[in-house]
């Protein structure tokens, strides 16, 4: 490829060092699509004449069938799948395949190749997240009236419905398909055709290649064009955000599955058992996905670094733009399937869940919104009291519904037998009724509006 300038080959290590076919020939798809667009386009300009055109798509789709059939090259002495697939089109049409190249550096066509496959990687995440986003909503109208602990400092705070708390993931999960969406508005400009990094003075187009692979238009700046990998970054970050929703909620499911909580059930699919202890089982998948958004975010900064202190235009340090990229997005796939796996098959323990809420005093909030709603209390001595009675309830050891009426006017002579009718949790998850509540109805209307959004999606 140059070796012109060069008297003597690569040492060995440089030989090794140097290549990147090992990972990169994943972009074989697009390097095809991106160098028939070219070649198109230089037939339409006047570039190259039709007959060396047609012999060079006709090389590389041939060349694609082979790929496809997994016939993919492995030869380091070709650096990366670009120059392999160059190499092998001239085996196929001979010295035609050189024409290939003109007005086109590798470094627009690597940017080509990988805005294109990180493109395909946000459509790829987001049809995954959609259907996270369907199981999730499926168990919580399965659930919108189950009741459950809520908590703040994983302390029984408040009761709320399963419902609604697998509708808080499927806020998170919207927000991140908006990321990904962002990301994938940015990206789609077309770096080819701006060469090495100056552009080039044949008489290309390159708004035609720009429309042939799907891009709003080319890039405007061609130093930008072969230097910029932020396209990637935005990806890897939308990448760490997600991973971090889908590890907490692999968390719960870890905590929950636990003997002290038992609020779940975890299906054997998505389950390990132990090697000496037959009664275990082990929310292994859980904890992968767990520990995937540790590597994923680890992908994420290693890019960062990268790229930080390089000067324009192209550098070598950007060969290692795409490993990480790759494992993210390998890791977030797998990560996604198995959270949208275990949402599907779970089984929720719903009456354990309902025990755990009405033994730890998870309607004082209640019991003081009475006294400001019905006894006018400020809120403030309102607290107060309801911390004694809580304190009651504790050394008597029942629920505060259960406290008898003559010890909670002892507490404060102005509550009276209507607070009974607030103390149940069934009575304080019904009352939760602002907007975006806890309430039946308000998960209810929730749910009805994201089963809207999504059928629309997919149009039925």
């Amino acid at each position: 490829m140059w070796g012109g300038r060069f008297a003597e080959g690569p040492a060995a290590v440089m030989r090794e060092i140097n290549a990147s076919l090992p990972f990169d020939k994943r972009l074989w798809k697009q390097d095809i699509a991106g160098s028939i667009a070219h070649a198109r386009m230089l037939g339409a300009q006047g570039i190259l004449d039709m007959q060396d055109v047609d012999a060079i798509i006709g090389g590389l789709e041939a060349i694609q069938a082979e790929y496809e059939a997994g016939d993919l090259p492995s030869d380091l002495d070709l650096e990366d799948i670009h120059m392999a697939t160059e190499c092998r089109l001239a085996e196929k049409i001979g010295a035609v395949a050189g024409r290939l190249h003109t007005a086109r550096s590798r470094n627009d066509q690597v940017a080509t190749d990988f805005r294109l496959f990180v493109r395909d990687c946000v459509d790829e995440v987001d049809a995954s997240l959609a259907a996270l986003q369907r199981a999730l909503v499926a168990r919580a109208d399965e659930h919108a009236a189950s009741v459950m602990p809520g908590f703040t400092h994983l302390q029984s705070a408040q009761p709320v419905t399963l419902g609604h708390h697998l509708m808080a993931y499927y806020e998170m999960i919207g927000r991140d398909r908006s990321r990904f969406a962002d990301a994938r508005a940015r990206m789609n400009l077309s770096p080819l055709g701006a060469a090495a990094l100056a552009g080039t003075g044949f008489p290309t187009d390159r708004h035609m290649t720009a429309a042939a692979l799907g891009f709003d238009g080319p890039t405007r700046n061609s130093l930008d064009s072969v230097s910029d990998r932020d396209f990637a970054l935005d990806y890897l970050m939308a990448a760490t955000q997600c991973s971090l929703h889908l590890s907490r909620l692999a968390e719960e499911f870890i905590i929950w599955a636990s003997q002290p909580f038992g609020f779940v059930s975890l299906p054997d699919a998505y389950s390990t058992g132990s090697s000496i202890m037959p009664q275990k089982r082990n929310p292994d998948a859980a904890e992968l996905v767990r520990g995937h958004a540790g590597r994923i975010m680890g992908c994420m900064t290693s890019l960062s670094v990268t790229m930080k202190g390089l000067p324009l235009a192209y550098s070598k340090d950007m060969q290692d733009d795409k490993p990480p990229l790759f494992e993210a997005h390998d890791l977030l796939g797998l990560s996604i399937t198995a959270m949208a796996g275990m949402v599907e098959t779970t089984r929720f323990r719903t009456d354990r869940m309902r025990a755990l809420a009405e033994s730890g005093f998870a309607t004082a909030t209640d019991l003081a919104d009475w006294l400001v709603r019905e006894a006018d209390v400020p809120f403030r001595e309102a607290h107060h009291i309801t911390g004694r009675a809580v304190k009651a309830a504790e050394e008597a050891g029942v629920s505060l519904d259960k406290l008898p009426l003559n010890t909670l006017k002892a507490i404060d002579p102005r509550i009276d037998e209507r607070v009974y009718a607030v103390l149940t949790v069934d009575a304080s998850v019904a009352s939760r009724r602002s907007f975006g509540g806890t309430a039946p109805d308000q998960v209810r209307a929730r749910i009805a509006e994201a089963q809207a959004a999504l059928a629309m999606e997919t149009g039925q």
